[in-house]
């Protein structure tokens, strides 16, 4: 008969995303490279602290916006191969395996009306230029 485990048991059994990856795949790297705390920076004053329930982190929602795009993903499947693909959830700030979606893919459109027109397009402009600037994606003009 198998015995239960508690749960604080568990976790320490749990292993790193950025130990079971490949630190050499692109959307590894693109992770490793951009600068996230510019978005935490720019989006800022579109939060407040007034409100009851936080907010997702605002890496959580630039990265699943990047795979969204990169990937033409619609917001209910980026959030359910979010689950599925370990690079992804690593990318978007997750230190160990996600099994279930950490957000509802409404809480995207939410994020878009949030930040607008211009911040979709400073967010998508930031993560694309450092991506070019480290070669994980090929651009020629």
């Amino acid at each position: 008969m198998l015995q239960k485990r508690h749960p604080e048991t568990i976790d320490m059994f749990k292993s790193r995303l950025d130990q079971i990856i490949n630190l050499n795949h692109p959307i590894a790297k693109l992770a490793n490279k951009i600068d996230w705390s510019f978005f935490e920076k720019e989006y800022a004053g579109h939060y407040s602290l007034d409100h009851c329930r936080p907010g997702k982190t605002i890496r959580l929602m630039v990265g699943l916006h990047y795979l969204k795009h990169t990937f033409n993903e619609s917001d209910e499947s980026v959030v359910v191969k979010l689950i599925e693909n370990p690079y992804w959830q690593y990318f978007c700030g997750f230190e160990y395996f996600q099994h279930n979606p950490p957000v509802n893919f409404t809480m995207l459109s939410k994020f878009r009306k949030r930040i607008g027109p211009k911040g979709i397009g400073k967010m998508l402009q930031a993560v694309i230029d450092t991506a070019i600037k480290i070669k994980a994606v090929n651009y020629h003009r």
